[in-house]
């Protein structure tokens, strides 16, 4: 089964602010999305999961 795109919206924690992001992860589904969602930004703010909030996840028509 091929990867769809999704975008994901949401908040994570940056000092004591609560700041917006937009990403669009490739994956098989939705959950897969949020999963990927949290190691991406974990990884790169070196944040744990509880301090990411995923607001919404739809999916993107292919190019």
């Amino acid at each position: 089964m091929a990867d769809q795109k999704f975008e994901v919206k949401g908040t994570f924690l940056m000092g004591e602010n609560w700041m917006p992001y937009t990403k669009v992860i490739e994956a098989p589904n939705e959950r897969q999305a949020q999963e990927r969602t949290f190691a991406v930004i974990g990884s790169k703010h070196n944040l744990k999961r509880r301090y990411i909030k995923i607001d919404g996840v739809k999916a993107v028509k292919a190019e």
